[in-house]
């Protein structure tokens, strides 16, 4: 991956220096660095720069750093408990992004979506907001129904049904619970304006 160096990676927010923290936000850097940063390093994307600033989410997340850190417990919850594909998981994450065409969360979730098996012409539907024609029947789904929640705020008859008979009602909590995590993602990028790494 190229260097990242650029300052401008805040947005409208400035880069955090991990000697300029305080107690609080060491405490949620530290595992911020040892979570999520170690995943984007084994997904291929950056999470932090060169000399060790938070980029992406991460940033404005250390700016309220008690909320912050429960929002992860519920990230790793989902995470470990949900009975959701991975793939289909990012189906959902991919299609809030593209609604939000939050860049760097698009960028972030491209290449953890290739690792999931993703292909490209399916990535890039997503990330400019449209239907994939490559999804299979369970990922069209998911997609349908969080295009619906995110874009429109309710969910028609129709695909609510489709959902609950492909993945049930516990199914359906963890979708959304999913897109609910990434909508609030997105919004801490895009209020701030957090542009994606160049590559």
């Amino acid at each position: 991956m190229p260097a990242v160096t650029d300052n401008t990676l805040g947005g409208r927010l400035p880069l955090l220096a991990p000697d300029d923290l305080t107690h609080d936000q060491k405490k949620l850097y530290n595992k911020l660095d040892d979570t999520l940063v170690q995943w984007a390093k084994k997904s291929g994307f950056q999470a932090k720069t060169d000399d060790d600033k938070l980029i992406g989410p991460f940033n404005p997340m250390l700016r309220s750093p008690q909320v912050s850190l429960g929002m992860l417990e519920l990230l790793d919850a989902e995470t470990k408990h949900t009975t959701l594909s991975e793939k289909v998981r990012q189906v959902i994450i991919l299609t809030v992004g593209g609604v939000w065409q939050a860049a760097y969360e698009l960028y972030a979730h491209a290449a953890v979506g290739r690792k999931a098996g993703l292909d490209e012409p399916t990535i890039a539907a997503l990330d400019a907001g449209q239907t994939p024609a490559t999804l299979a029947p369970d990922e069209h789904t998911a997609h349908e129904f969080t295009r619906h929640l995110t874009a429109e705020y309710r969910v028609p008859e129709d695909v609510y049904q489709q959902a609950l008979a492909t993945f049930g009602e516990e199914g359906v909590v963890n979708m959304i619970y999913l897109a609910g995590n990434y909508m609030s993602t997105c919004a801490l990028l895009n209020a701030f304006a957090v542009p994606a790494p160049k590559e």
